[in-house]
């Protein structure tokens, strides 16, 4: 590997531009362009067939956008065609706007407009190449013949405006931007400018992409700040941006660049695009809403849009994609999961509005997804405070402490030896199958009880092996009374170490209780056992034979 071939390629704008620097963050939303349809959509290995895109731009109108650019209509049959099927079908809704692209070429913009004829709202998009390896290679032009170009193209489109029916705006491209000499990117735009004539009534789109990244983000903010107070008719016109993602950096140079003064952004879901992508408007818009700003795209339905996405385009959304991957809340680490849990009840125990919880940058229910299936997820990496918390949210069971802590590792033990994930309905089974209503040997069936002043008496019968035995007892309180009568039936000593309850749902007589127990046969472990039932008594009861049960079990 040989660095020393490789140049910068890019050119930093004159003087200080830096003025976006004192800004922590985007505090608007920008004027939102997606071009899934068109840059998205060549950069396929198969492109969308007309159906497919005619569903995928109903769900571009379901989140929100306002601005669609719908193909390159000269360029193919299917292009063209797709255009015309949504005007002549009106399907493009009154506050829509849909954009095309053109080349700067006499022919190809003719297409075009013949394309977009009746048109309620169009964008007409031309471009041509002005960066130095474009000028010296490509082209073989001087500076003065690439800006002529771009003039003469500038002229046709407002000519044939005036011509065609329809309502037409114009965007301008200086493409491959960020290889250009920004003195005379600017001068290009600026004669394009003169052409159009923005004003009042006839906004004009100006926009930069990074066609190729070359620099680090600061740089493409830099530049565009420098375009934005050289512009002519600046409040006429539109700043917009189009990045790319070959350095990985695509998100960061969108965010410097609006803070820069652009007004507008041009990307696709996902981040699908030519070569490693364009911008993600996904990822862009739900940043923006982790800084409490509306970015006026719906996205609350994220996995409903991967499934469209995923079947229209045959791509793949990665997994730890930004927000809309699969696994990018999932939590599988012990102490990731304890600290969501406690953040989550935190929340809950301050009635919190605002979002603070750990590991978390925004609640996954926004984007419609589940604590459960998409935060909280269970292998052998897990710990007590995750597992705790899918059994309470999930089935109610609010373990105590030292027992989420035994359940954590039954758990992992069964993820580990099965090497894999556990999902909720499994946990839930491995709980009831250790400490829940366990009967063997000892099993309960009638209890009563009488109230003195100090203690209270009762009759307690088990079953074992069949046979019922009623026992005679007494104690402090009800539970001790039951704990006293089966250590005399079985003549085994143990220690009651901890006993915690609670409701589970409903109210007054029917509420149903879920008690938990505890106890110690001597050899310093806790073993436990589950019980619920309308009475609180006969719950603590059952989770006294269940925890007696496993003692018992685990002994011999």
């Amino acid at each position: 590997m040989d660095a020393t071939k490789y140049a910068t390629g890019y050119f930093p704008a004159p003087g200080n531009h830096y003025k976006w620097v004192q800004k922590d963050h985007v505090d608007k939303a920008p004027v939102w362009c997606s071009v899934d349809m068109r840059d998205g959509n060549q950069s396929l290995v198969i492109p969308m067939s007309l159906e497919e895109k005619l569903e995928y731009y109903q769900w571009l109108l379901k989140v929100g956008f306002k601005e669609i650019e719908v193909g390159f209509p000269a360029a193919s049959e299917t292009e063209y065609i797709f255009l015309r099927t949504l005007i002549e079908n009106n399907m493009i809704p009154e506050d829509v706007t849909v954009q095309v692209l053109t080349q700067c070429r006499e022919h190809i913009i003719r297409k075009t407009f013949d394309a977009c004829k009746g048109a309620p709202s169009a964008i007409i998009h031309f471009y041509n190449s002005v960066s130095v390896a474009q000028r010296e290679q490509v082209f073989k032009k001087s500076k003065e013949e690439i800006k002529q170009i771009a003039v003469d193209g500038a002229k046709l489109v407002k000519k044939l405006a005036a011509e065609y029916e329809g309502n037409f705006r114009f965007e301008y491209s200086p493409e491959s931007f960020t290889g250009t000499e920004p003195e005379y990117a600017l001068e290009v735009c600026n004669a394009v400018l003169d052409v159009l004539e923005p004003g009042p009534d006839n906004n004009v789109i100006i926009n930069l992409p990074v066609t190729v990244e070359m620099s680090l983000p600061h740089v493409y903010a830099s530049q565009v700040e420098y375009m934005c107070e050289n512009l002519k008719y600046r409040e006429y016109v539109t700043v917009s941006l189009h990045p790319h993602n070959d350095r990985g950096t695509g998100v960061a140079d969108t965010e410097l660049a609006l803070l820069a003064g652009a007004d507008r952004v041009e990307g696709t879901l996902f981040g699908n695009g030519e070569r490693t992508g364009n911008v993600d408007i996904i990822t862009l818009a739900l940043n923006m809403y982790s800084h409490g700003v509306d970015p006026g795209l719906d996205f609350s339905n994220i996995k409903d849009l991967v499934e469209v996405y995923e079947r229209c385009t045959r791509m793949h959304v990665y997994e730890r994609s930004p927000y809309a991957g699969a696994l990018v809340f999932a939590a599988f680490s012990g102490s990731h999961q304890d600290a969501i849990a406690k953040g989550m009840k935190w929340r809950e125990e301050k009635n919190l509005h605002q979002w603070t919880v750990p590991y978390i940058p925004i609640d996954p229910k926004d984007i419609g997804r589940t604590y459960d299936a998409d935060v909280i997820r269970v292998n052998s990496q897990s710990g007590k405070g995750g597992i705790g918390y899918l059994l309470e949210q999930t089935y109610g069971y609010d373990l105590p402490p030292k027992m989420r802590e035994h359940f954590s590792y039954l758990c992992k033990d069964v993820s580990d030896h099965e090497h894999k994930e556990l999902k909720v309905s499994e946990i839930f089974d491995i709980f009831m199958d250790s400490y829940f209503d366990c009967e063997n040997p000892v099993a309960l069936d009638q209890m009563e009880f009488v109230q003195s002043a100090e203690r209270v008496e009762g009759k307690i019968t088990f079953i074992k092996d069949g046979a019922a035995t009623e026992m005679k007892t007494t104690g402090n309180g009800s539970l001790d009374a039951v704990s006293n009568a089966l250590k005399a039936f079985t003549g085994d000593k143990y220690k009651l170490e901890v006993y915690t309850q609670h409701s589970m749902h409903g109210k007054g007589s029917q509420s149903v209780a879920a008690a938990y127990i505890g106890i110690d046969g001597g050899d310093g472990k806790l073993y436990w056992g589950v019980g619920t039932h309308t009475d609180i008594i006969r719950a603590g009861a059952r989770a006294l034979l269940s925890a007696y049960n496993n003692m018992v079990r685990k002994e011999k």
